[in-house]
C-alpha cells in the first residue's frame, strides 16, 4: 500500500488506534491482519520528510520510498495508476 500525505502517519507505530465505524474492527486489528497476510507499506519519502516523521518510528512492514520503488513493486503488468 502506497501511503502519501497524512496517510503516511498510518505507518508510524502506535498511531492508528481508532475505529472507523460502529461494528468495524479497530484499525490496530486491521493493521495486524494486514501485516500477518504479508502486507507492506511504502511511505512516500517526500511526505515523510514534510511531516517530520522519524523513519525509525515506522512499523516493521513499512519502508520509506518513492515512486520509482512503487513502480518497481507494481511491475510491468500495471497499465494505470492513480492516487
Amino acid at each position: 500500500m502506497f501511503l502519501t500525505k497524512e496517510a503516511t502517519r498510518f505507518a508510524v507505530a502506535d498511531f492508528a488506534r481508532a475505529t472507523a465505524c460502529d461494528g468495524c474492527p479497530p484499525l490496530t486489528d486491521l493493521m495486524t491482519r494486514y501485516a500477518a497476510a504479508g502486507g507492506r507499506y511504502i511511505a512516500c519519502g517526500v511526505c515523510v520528510k514534510a511531516k517530520g516523521i522519524d523513519p525509525g518510528s515506522l512499523v516493521d512492514n513499512a519502508e520509506v520510498a518513492g515512486t520509482v520503488q512503487l513502480w518497481e513493486w507494481i511491475g510491468d503488468g500495471a497499465t494505470t495508476f492513480s492516487f
